[in-house]
């Protein structure tokens, strides 16, 4: 096995696909945004369709439309023909994939599809071909070489159609004023989801479960009180919950180290004042951003007027798929 023989292979191909794409640049003009217009237009979904192949690329077109604000999904030409076909409707459009625009199982279709009226968008590699000349919008995604060195293999050709189909659906979402929570509405279960959707109210401790203690209480109550409640600190708050200080594990350590009496020293002498603090309504994903930033492990939570009203550590987060 040479090395160096198996390197210069792979720079060969991600330089033969580079160069594919940079060439489409030249071809994103009026028939791309007659394109995106139908798909913006339609009622329906736009149905992907592609065989070998340019299917498994439509299949992920398909997905990142669905996920940015374009309903889609995808339908296999050959399943069409023995009854998929009736997935389609008039107020559907469809996005036809094929390299060579000959692929016997999307011709076989494109008679009923035209009877139904369906626009059709067709991603070929050939202008003149059957698929292109019978589609309403044609969008070149020919290349002068496939990676593959016995340019058998699609290589190039299916990653220039990937691109148009990001494209597409980039375009689109831009254009549909899509927005972060529309992105996480559509992905509640992924970390993405939980990053944009998940607020600190969601998995704060509250009630009893928060570590809290009096300004008169000793050093040792706090101890007890930040065991008990494992969060690794407790707040210290007057009687209305309106927040005072913290007092954290680091703070104990700093109090051992000046040989203070843990049961008589007052927590009010030791604590750190001015705790910071996070909103209920903030972002779970903004306590991370505090938490790396201020190299702290839990913060409080206070409302509007400062009161106590949750504590998060970063177990919390850890736990919620957040970090």
């Amino acid at each position: 096995m040479n090395r160096e023989a198996l390197k210069d292979l792979a720079l060969a191909v991600i330089d033969t696909e580079s160069r594919a794409v940079s060439e489409l640049r030249g071809r994103i003009d009026d028939a791309f945004a007659d394109a995106c217009g139908l798909m913006l237009d339609c009622k329906g979904r736009v149905v992907v369709l592609g065989v070998g192949k340019s299917g498994h690329i439509g299949g992920k077109i398909a997905a990142t439309l669905a996920s940015t604000g374009t309903p889609a999904f995808f339908v296999h030409p050959a399943e069409a023909s023995h009854g998929d076909l009736g997935m389609i409707t008039r107020e559907d459009v469809v996005l036809a994939l094929s390299n060579s625009g000959e692929t016997e199982e999307m011709k076989r279709i494109l008679p009923v599809l035209k009877r139904l009226g369906v626009p059709i968008i067709a991603l070929t590699g050939r202008p003149e071909s059957t698929l292109a000349q019978h589609a309403d919008v044609h969008l070149d995604v020919s290349v002068h070489e496939e990676a593959c060195p016995l340019g058998l293999a699609p290589t190039s050709s299916t990653t220039v159609a990937l691109v148009m189909g990001d494209a597409l659906a980039v375009s689109l979402l831009q254009t549909r004023g899509f927005t972060r929570d529309d992105f996480a509405r559509s992905h509640p279960a992924g970390v993405l989801g939980r990053k944009l959707l998940l607020h600190i109210s969601d998995i704060m401790h509250t009630g009893e479960d928060m570590p809290r203690c009096a300004p008169e209480s000793t050093v040792s109550e706090a101890i007890v009180e930040m065991t008990r409640k494992r969060l690794g600190l407790s707040a210290v708050v007057d009687a209305e919950l309106k927040i005072l200080g913290v007092y954290t594990d680091g703070d104990l350590r700093r109090t051992l180290d000046r040989n203070l009496d843990p049961h008589v020293t007052r927590i009010a002498e030791v604590m750190t004042q001015g705790a910071r603090t996070i909103r209920p309504e903030a972002l779970a994903v903004e306590a991370v951003g505090m938490m790396q930033e201020f190299r702290i492990q839990a913060v409080l939570v206070a409302d509007d007027s400062n009161r106590l009203v949750g504590v998060l550590n970063f177990q919390d987060l850890l736990a919620a798929g957040v970090v």
